[in-house]
Order: C-alpha cells, then structure tokens, then sequence
C-alpha cells in the first residue's frame, strides 16, 4: 500500500467533515512495530465454516493488519493504528461491532467502544450509543477532549454531536443476519427464563487492536455490539477500562472478547498488565495464567489479543477459536482456529 493510497484509505474511514483531524505520522519509520488484532472469540468450529466464509474472514484480518501494519511502517502512532484499525472492522458487516453488531432484545443496536494510550494511560470509552457509526473514534474524542473516561447512552450522542462525529440513522447498523439471530434468542428466553449468555452464536464478533509502534508506545482499542438479545441496557467489558482494554507502555496492552461479566468481574486486562508488573512474567504467561486459570475457574470464556513493550505478542483463548491476526516488523499471521 504506498503512502498516497494510505491517505486516501485514512480519510475515507474518517468520512467527510472530518478529513482536518485526520492524523499524521509522528515516530519513526521502519520495521520496529507490533500490531496484533482480533475480530472475537467463541464456538468457531473448522467443521462449521465453509471455505468461502473462512475465505473472506481471513480477507477482512488480512486487509486491517495490512492498514495498521502500513501505518505503523509509516511513523503514524500506535494509537492513529489501533483506532484505524478498528474502524475498518467497524465497518466490516462479517463482525459485532459497527455496521453488522448484533440487536439487544429491544431490537436495537447499542455499541460500546474503548481506546486507551499507554503513554500516560490516558483512557476514553462510550456505551450503548445507538448513532455513532464509528463508536471508537467518539472514544477517543472523550479521551482527547473531556476531562472524564467514559460517557453513556444519550449523553455520549450528545458529545458527539457537539464535537462533529460522524452520526447514523439506526438502520445503519442493520444486517439481516443479526436481526434473524436476535429474533431466535428472544423466542429462547421466553422458553428458558436468562438464557442470553448461553448459546454459542452471541459469543464472538468483538473487534480489537493493540499496537507498539515506532516511538516505542503501546495503545490497545476495542470495540463491539455486545451480546445477542441482551437485556435492560446491559453493558459488557469492552468499554470499562482495565476489563476489556487496557494499556501501559511499561508493561502490555491488551484488548479482550468474551462473555463480559467475567472479564469485568477478574479485570482480565489490567491483571494480564499486573502479572507482568509484580511477577515478571512473560507476556504470553501472563495472558495464558489469566485467561486459562482464572477466566476458566470462573467458567468465563473468551480470550485476548496483548503485546509488551518489547513487541512480543501473545493470543491467548479458552474457546475453540479466535478470528486473529498479528503483524510484527511486517511480517504477518492470521488465524481463526485453536492450533492445537
């Protein structure tokens, strides 16, 4: 992708009216990055999927790793990737988050997105917006320009629109796919009473990045649509903070997919962090021992894309999948299935 093409490619995600706070490169150029990515974790079974659907989930990996890797090559920072990159996979219908999250039980599509730089663990984050078509770029507007972390529902929108972000009408959102998977898990409930964490189908599509890039700084951006058929404005872990992202140039950046109320309830992301911090423990021994001792103890699943400061990188996930991707020094891998 040469650097015409990419500036074209970075304003056209950022959209009309916005192209004056499109970023530019601010590190140094080269092959010392880490981009790693995912596009969530559950029941994804190799027997289940046909050739051209993998096909094309590996073509979306492939096609964001290749705009963050190309970034980060670049000199943009590591925050300009991991929201660039999550963008794009807003964007994608294949995934839960933007354009194709799934619907809660009121038939609406309510986003949650976060973003956090480890430079100064500076942090935004949104929850249930319902107009935002790129919920992470209103994430980071919170974090760049308010003095507080997360903003919710209607008063997100508000900011919003006070600071010129992109807003949609609802049917944006819309994709026939997730509205028919809703329709089936609302009948379910009716037949068995809080069965919405249950079935396999509402379990991935969560989008994250994490990034290091040429300065040496960390940043981690997550964003989703949550769970299928969810109920009285449930909130998952992806926009709180040390739950569901989380980054600190010292030690890692993480960004997680799953069942929510595990991560939050064992602040998977920031533990992954402390491990590193109190035990020195490598970063794929640190995302190991949380995701499969204490994530899987609490029969919590999902898994996490994390990097060090060093670069190294690390999937870590206790499902039989994890659509993923990392790109170091430019050199690629995509996987979608355990390799076990």
């Amino acid at each position: 992708m040469r650097r015409i093409t990419l500036i074209v490619v970075i304003l056209a995600l950022y959209g009309t009216g916005m192209a004056a706070e499109a970023p530019s490169p601010s590190c140094p150029s080269g092959k010392d990055y880490t981009l790693a990515i995912h596009g969530g974790a559950g029941v994804i079974l190799k027997e289940n999927m046909t050739d051209k659907r993998e096909s094309a989930y590996r073509k979306s990996l492939s096609k964001s790793l290749g705009l963050g890797g190309q970034m980060l090559e670049e000199g943009y920072s590591a925050l300009d990737a991991v929201q660039f990159v999550v963008m794009a996979l807003e964007n994608d219908p294949k995934f839960n988050a933007g354009k194709g999250a799934v619907f809660s039980a009121a038939g609406k599509n309510e986003l949650d997105a976060a973003i956090m730089d480890g430079r100064d663990r500076n942090a935004g984050a949104v929850s249930s917006v319902t107009t935002i078509k790129n919920p992470i770029v209103l994430a980071r507007a919170v974090m760049e320009n308010s003095r507080h972390v997360m903003f919710q529902g209607q008063g997100a929108e508000d900011f919003a629109k006070e600071h010129g972000i992109e807003q949609v009408d609802p049917k944006y959102f819309y994709t026939k796919r997730r509205y028919d998977q809703m329709k089936r898990k609302v009948k379910a409930n009716k037949v068995k009473k809080h069965s919405f964490l249950d079935t396999a189908e509402t379990k991935y599509g969560t989008v994250g990045a994490v990034a290091k890039d040429g300065c040496g700084n960390l940043a981690a951006a997550t964003s989703t649509g949550g769970l299928t058929g969810k109920e009285f404005g449930r909130v998952g872990d992806t926009p709180i903070i040390g739950a569901g992202t989380y980054a600190d140039n010292r030690y890692c950046a993480v960004s997680a997919t799953g069942t929510g109320e595990f991560f939050i309830r064992a602040g998977v992301a920031r533990d992954i962090c402390s491990r590193r911090e109190y035990l020195g423990e490598s970063i794929a021994q640190s995302s190991n021992h949380v995701i499969h001792k204490t994530l899987t103890d609490m029969k919590g699943d999902g898994g996490v894309v994390a990097i060090d400061e060093q670069g190294n990188y690390s999937f870590a996930f206790n499902t039989p999948g994890m659509y993923r991707g990392a790109n170091k020094g430019g050199k690629t891998l995509i996987e979608i299935f355990d390799a076990k």
